[in-house]
Formats: structure tokens, C-alpha cells, sequence
């Protein structure tokens, strides 16, 4: 028999929670720090559906630490999860959600109308990929309780105690599997965002959120009364109002739209978008149908004006300064994966166009001071836009966007395969010097910038096309810009952004980062994007030289020296000479790379609008309300 022969003792099934240890990426995007944390919203998810449905009034987020990894605990005073016998099943019901896929109440219509969790495999995944998870409910006037591990059933479902005030609630308390995650922490900012979130879009309900992992304890109560009305506050801040919020709310038997929108004075769009309380960061259908209607009703209402403009509008002319929330309530929604991240229905598309198009409509004809308002600064945008196209046009029979011609500050490399080639993107020339010494020529280029590069979030396109190391950097990738931009001809499939290791090179890697988010955010998306970790410390003792590129571990690296070595803090690349700055910083067997995911580039985008902005009020209060928390300081 050849030992390439495929017969039926070839085939392999693996059920239930072993399929889901095989394969967790399937169901939880990636065993890394994403995947880690996706476990904690699985089990949110259902206690936020609890609040949805109208049972639970407070959900409560506890973290922990056991040895080296870390402990979520959630609850909610809901129904409690049903402990009854499922008679096909023979065992109790909370015993069947944690093992079995495809089990739940969320089938059908009639315990959730609505629900975040669609697949039967929320509790059953998180189980099956936690070293321990342990379930205690609080229904029928007793507290029962049971313990799981990787999947199985540690022990029979107990009665633990009476309730003597007849309370009711669901809480689970589960370790991630390190045999399973390379992640160890859940990431603390993408969670407090996510509970802040939850809290705007459930108004009443109070969300407790507990950190034990810091000392002392960290606690904070999210709540909101009015709900997106508060959310447009919060995202707004002390951004200037160009128009006054405008809210839409629509309902069918089985389907809520409620979004709130307003133009402020800034040059970009700020969306949120929500399905039945999840986040869906890409978009869907939902988004699709907003964007048409915005295009359609602001176009048509110009046409209806005494004088109207001639300039042709497009999309992003209507989304240019646009602040919005949107959020659908809906039966059987089909997400795109599992971790959901964008709405695939159809049908929303069209619901969520007329909904808002007849109420944008209604709203400019009773508001025609907003109106006005509102029409100017998107047709504002649409001839900023035309001004910004004459402007790449004249950059384009320059040669200076497209053409063979490559920049002549660019050291390239001569491997031509994208996959096999990376580009540092460093600051001045004393670490264009180094780095150029440093780096294989082979499949290593080296771009050096000339000090800070426009802010874009502040400038109009015009400005932007105008900019000389913009345009420098867009040659050199080779990816076009605007309508001519295609990530397939990126040149290098790792564009590593390599910035001096203080407060200048921290302010210039976001302006860099802001520039790929608004610019060439399918670079980020793909993963080409990284930044560089320059180590911040040398420490030599005789001739052996260490280094650190943390205080944490510049203290390691103390103690096994007793404290008795020197030290030198680097603040540029231009303080290491080529040979330091390749083993610490350029070798790909020994370098620290992160790589930008979009969550980090909208964080540095935030932050940047904040810290870097004209409002100086705004960039106080945040300094004075963070300043505990910074590491180091240069002064």
C-alpha cells in the first residue's frame, strides 16, 4: 500500500470542544492577545443580551491574576442560565451550553428577540479553551454552581445555598488556556472602551468594571441616562460644532435603526456602528445604507436650493467632519465570522438608506439654518476635494507621485520581490547614517525624513499633496495615493516606521501613523506596518554589553550585575554606531518589531487630536488627568 493512499481510517472527527482546541482560531480569530480577549466578550455578550432583553440592570467585569495569567469574572443579574434537565439531552441545561456547539437559547425569537450571540458556540468555545471555568447561577431562590475545564465537565452541577432575596444572575469565572494562547493579559484599553461603549448604547444599565490586577484595585462604574445623545457628547468633546445633532430612530417588528449624527470642524469621519450592541468595526450593510443616503440627500437638497452648486458631490465630500453613531437591533443577523466584525444582510442596506434619507430630508426642509449650515461644509469639502485633484495632477506631470523615478534621499535595496523586502522609515540624517551602515542591503531600504511631516488631520488636500516628504514616502511605496491607490503595488511588504526613542520620536511616529490611517489604511490592514523598538538602554560591564528596551527590564538586567555597571540611555539612533544599532534593532533574528494593528493607528489618531490639537483646554485636562501615568520623561 503506497503511504500516500487516502482511505477512511484516514478521517479524523473531532466533536465538540475538541474541534474547537484543534482549530480555535476558527472561532476566535487568532490565539493571540485577540483571541485572548475575545473570550471575556463572549461571555459579556450574553449578560449584555440579558440587559437587552430586559432582565439585567448591572453586568459586572472582575480581572484577576493567577500565577502568570489572567482571571476574568463576569456577571449580571439577569435570569440566571436554566439548570433544568433538557429532556433529549438528559442533563442539565447549563451543562449542555458549556459543552455542546450549537446549543443556546438564540435560535430563536422567542427567549432573545434580539441577541449578540447567534452561533450556540459562545460559552462552549470559552470553556474549551480555558484551563478552568466556573459557573454559578442564582435562580428559583437557590445558587447552583459547577466547574469545567478544557472543554469537559470537572463535576456534577451542585446546590450551593439559598437566596433569601430571590435575586436571579448569571456569573462565570474562567482562565484562559496558556496552552492554547501565547497571550497572558487581556488588553485593559480595548476592554475599558468596549464597556464604555456598552454603557452609552444601554442607557440605564450599570456596568461595574474591577481591575484587582493593579494596586490597589482599580473600580469604575460606567453608566449613561440618555444614552447615544451622551455618546455624541463624548466623541465630540470640545470639537467645534458646525450643525446641531441630528437623530434618527426607525422600528419594525423585528428591526431598530437609532443613529445620531453632527458635523464638527475637523477634516475627517469619526463612525461608530453597531449591530444588536456589538461593535463592527468593518462596516456592513448597516454603514452602506447610511453613506448612500447621506450622498442622495444632501445632492437632492441642493438641487431644491435657489442657488444651487454645480460642483459634482461624491461620498467622503458628506462624511468629511461628520461625527456619528449607528446601531441596528435586529433578528438573524449574518455577520462575517465569527468575531463579527462586519454586517452582511442585504436587506439593512436598503432599510437603513430610506430611514435616513426621509428623515434627513424632513429635517432639512423644518431646519433650513442647519441645512445651510450643513450644505456648506459638505460642498466645502467637495471643493477642497477638486482643488486637491488639480494639485495631485500637477504633482503627477512633475513625476513627483508616479514614474520609475524613485526619490534620491531613498537607499533602497535590490531585492525586487515585495514579500522579501522592508523599508525603515527614520528621522533626520545622523540616523539616516547609521542605519544606512547598518542595514543588508539586499532586501533592507532605508527612507529618512526630514524632521516632523505634516499633520494631516488638521490640513486640507491640497496642503497635504503639496508636501514634500509625503510625497517622498507615497513614491517610495509605490502604492499611489487617493483614486490612483493600489496596495498590490506596494514595493515593501514591511514598512517598519523606526523613530528615536523620545518625546520627538513618539510625536513623529504618530503623525506618521495618522498619515497611514487616513491615507493607506489597506497597508495596516494587511499588515505591513510596524514599528521599530530601538532599546533604550545599554549596560556594560567590562566587556560584556547587555541591553534593555524597557525599565523593567533594564532592572533585570541590574540585578544580575548587582547594580554595579554603566548605563547609557539612548535617546537617537544616531547615538549607536551601525554594528549596535543592526543587533539591536535591524536584524531580523534579534529585533523587536510591533506590528500596527487598526485599533492602534485610531488610538495614536485620538491621542494625536488630542495632544497635538489646537485646543489647548482639551490637551490640559488630559495631561493633568493622565500625567500619573507616564513612564519617563525627557527633560
Amino acid at each position: 500500500m503506497s503511504d500516500t493512499e487516502y482511505t477512511a481510517k484516514d478521517i479524523v472527527v473531532l466533536s465538540g470542544p475538541q474541534g474547537v482546541r484543534k482549530r480555535p482560531a476558527m472561532y476566535i480569530g487568532s490565539t493571540g492577545s485577540s483571541g485572548f480577549i475575545h473570550l471575556l466578550y463572549e461571555v459579556l455578550d450574553n449578560a449584555i443580551d440579558e440587559a437587552i432583553a430586559g432582565y439585567a440592570k448591572t453586568v459586572t467585569v472582575k480581572l484577576s491574576r493567577d500565577e502568570d495569567v489572567d482571571v476574568a469574572e463576569i456577571s449580571d443579574d439577569g435570569r440566571g442560565i436554566p439548570v433544568d434537565i433538557i429532556p433529549k439531552e438528559g442533563k442539565p441545561a447549563l451543562e449542555v451550553i458549556m459543552t455542546s456547539l450549537h446549543s443556546g437559547g438564540k435560535f430563536e425569537s422567542k427567549v432573545y428577540k434580539v441577541s449578540g450571540g447567534l452561533h450556540g458556540v459562545g460559552l462552549t468555545v470559552v470553556n474549551s479553551l480555558s484551563e478552568h471555568t466556573e459557573v454559578t447561577v442564582k435562580r428559583d431562590g437557590r445558587i447552583y454552581r459547577q466547574k469545567f475545564s478544557r472543554g469537559g465537565v470537572v463535576g456534577p452541577i451542585e446546590m450551593v445555598g439559598d437566596v433569601p432575596d430571590k435575586s436571579t444572575g448569571t456569573t462565570i469565572k474562567f482562565k484562559p488556556d496558556k496552552e492554547i494562547f501565547s497571550a497572558r493579559s487581556f488588553d485593559t484599553i480595548e476592554l475599558v472602551e468596549r464597556l464604555r461603549d456598552l454603557a452609552f448604547l444601554n442607557p440605564g444599565l450599570l456596568i461595574k468594571y474591577t481591575d484587582e490586577r493593579e494596586n490597589p484595585p482599580k473600580q469604575v462604574d460606567y453608566h449613561s441616562k440618555e444614552g447615544l445623545p451622551d455618546f455624541l457628547n463624548y466623541m465630540r468633546d470640545k470639537k467645534q460644532e458646525v450643525s446641531k445633532p441630528v437623530r434618527v430612530v426607525r422600528q419594525t417588528d423585528s428591526l431598530k435603526l437609532d443613529l445620531i449624527m453632527q458635523y464638527v470642524g475637523t477634516y475627517s469621519e469619526d463612525l461608530l456602528s453597531f449591530v444588536n450592541k456589538i461593535k463592527t468595526p468593518q462596516g456592513g450593510t448597516h454603514v452602506n445604507g447610511f453613506h448612500a443616503a447621506l450622498t442622495r440627500a444632501m445632492a437632492n437638497y441642493n438641487k431644491l436650493s435657489k442657488k444651487p452648486r454645480t460642483i459634482s458631490l461624491e461620498g467622503d465630500d458628506t462624511r468629511e467632519g461628520l461625527i456619528s453613531v449607528i446601531t441596528i437591533l435586529m433578528q438573524n443577523p449574518e455577520f462575517e465570522g465569527q468575531t463579527k466584525e462586519k454586517l452582511g444582510n442585504t436587506a439593512i442596506k436598503t432599510f437603513v438608506e430610506n430611514a435616513v434619507y426621509t428623515e434627513l430630508m424632513r429635517y432639512f426642509e423644518e431646519n433650513p439654518a442647519e441645512a445651510g449650515r450643513i450644505i456648506d461644509k459638505v460642498y466645502g469639502a467637495a471643493e477642497a476635494r477638486e482643488a486637491a485633484r488639480k494639485a495631485r495632477e500637477l504633482s503627477r506631470k512633475k513625476g513627483l507621485f508616479e514614474g520609475a523615478v524613485l526619490p534620491g534621499k531613498l537607499a533602497d535595496c535590490t531585492e525586487s520581490d515585495p514579500a522579501k523586502s522592508e523599508i525603515f522609515i527614520v528621522e533626520g540624517e545622523s540616523a539616516a547614517g547609521s542605519s544606512k551602515q547598518a542595514r543588508d542591503r539586499f532586501f533592507q531600504a532605508i527612507l529618512p525624513l526630514r524632521g516632523k511631516i505634516l499633520n494631516v488631520e488638521k490640513a486640507t488636500e491640497d496642503r497635504i499633496f503639496a508636501n514634500a516628504e509625503l510625497h517622498t514616502m507615497v513614491t517610495a511605496f509605490g502604492t499611489g495615493i487617493k483614486e490612483q491607490f493600489n496596495a498590490d503595488s506596494v514595493r515593501y511588504k514591511k514598512i517598519i516606521l523606526l523613530t528615536d526613542a523620545d518625546v520627538d520620536g513618539s510625536h513623529i511616529r504618530t503623525l506618521l501613523l495618522t498619515f497611514f490611517y487616513r491615507f493607506m489604511k489597506p497597508l495596516i490592514e494587511r499588515g505591513y506596518v510596524y514599528i521599530g523598538q530601538p532599546p533604550l538602554y545599554k549596560i556594560a560591564k567590562g566587556r560584556e554589553v547587555k541591553y534593555a528596551y524597557s525599565d523593567n527590564q533594564l532592572n533585570e538586567v541590574m540585578k544580575g550585575y548587582d547594580g554595579k555597571a554603566t548605563v547609557q540611555r539612548y535617546k537617537g539612533l544616531g547615538e549607536m554606531n551601525p554594528e549596535q544599532l543592526w543587533e539591536t534593532t535591524m536584524d531580523p533574528k534579534a529585533r523587536v518589531l510591533k506590528r500596527v494593528m487598526i485599533g492602534d493607528a485610531e488610538l495614536a489618531n485620538t491621542m494625536f487630536t488630542i495632544l497635538m490639537g489646537l485646543d489647548v483646554e482639551q490637551r490640559r485636562h488630559f495631561i493633568e488627568e493622565h500625567s500619573s501615568e507616564v513612564k519617563f520623561l525627557d527633560i
